[in-house]
């Protein structure tokens, strides 16, 4: 697959954003680091002349941006998904340092499509966006003044998937183990979690009244095992099973 091939595969996806100019500075930093691909969830202010006077000579990624509903219609047919996150969380994900980051989504761009979440400029991703991940990916700034303009952190991962296309051009990139089947989509492995909700209720086992953490747990278990399309579809007829004896 050639390089912009690979880049045609990567999106990079800006949650909420509340300032346009941003938009335009995301875009700028995509062209020059050679991406294209943006998605643009539900933005604040958009279309807007602030984003075009940003974006500079990279209107046409702006012309090409595709604005959908939810976060969920961003991924869709994904099957690597990483989450940008300033902060720890409650319950601890899969992280990844920006070097990593970048090497992750270029190799696996060989195969299928990846999606890297930037959240909101003042609260970034909620945590239901990002249970939708992988990996968490977090940027090390200055402890004492930590805050990244969206444009900026959207400009040092570009920046990180360039460096990854550019050791891989020069053989110094480890390919990824070759699998058996692909990476189950995000729009499917999302449409498993609804399932698996669904009959751990009927058996009782999951109280939706009182959730406390146990979807937010299982996510996180089946996410970090990444699994394949083949093993998706035996678990959902395992749960089908289960819901069929249930019915009985």
């Amino acid at each position: 697959m050639s390089t912009t091939e690979r880049q045609a595969k990567i999106r990079i996806v800006l949650v909420n954003t509340a300032h346009p100019g941003n938009i335009g500075g995301a875009a700028r930093a995509m062209k020059n680091m050679g991406l294209a691909e943006l998605y643009l969830v539900q933005p604040r202010e958009y279309p807007a002349p602030r984003a075009i006077w940003r974006a500079a000579g990279a209107r046409d990624v702006l012309a090409n941006a595709k604005i959908v509903e939810s976060v969920d219609e961003a991924i869709a047919g994904c099957g690597l998904v990483v989450g940008t996150s300033a902060r720890e969380r409650r319950i601890p994900w899969p992280l990844i340092n920006p070097r990593e980051c970048g090497e992750r989504i270029w190799q696996e761009a060989d195969t299928h499509e990846v999606a890297l979440l930037f959240g909101r400029e003042d609260r970034g991703l909620t945590n239901d966006e990002l249970h939708k991940c992988h990996y968490h990916v977090h940027i090390p700034s200055n402890p004492e003044y930590s805050s990244l303009n969206l444009a900026t952190a959207v400009q040092v991962l570009s920046y990180e998937i360039r460096m990854a296309s550019l050791a891989d051009a020069e053989g110094n990139l480890p390919s990824l183990q070759e699998w058996d089947q692909p990476p189950v989509a995000a729009d499917d492995l999302e449409n498993f979690h609804v399932h698996l909700a669904e009959t751990m209720a009927d058996l009782k086992f999951y109280d939706p009244e009182n959730p406390k953490q146990l979807l937010t747990r299982m996510r996180r278990l089946f996410n970090r095992q990444r699994m394949d399309k083949m093993e998706v579809s035996i678990l959902r007829g395992v749960l089908s099973a289960v819901q069929r004896l249930i019915n009985k």
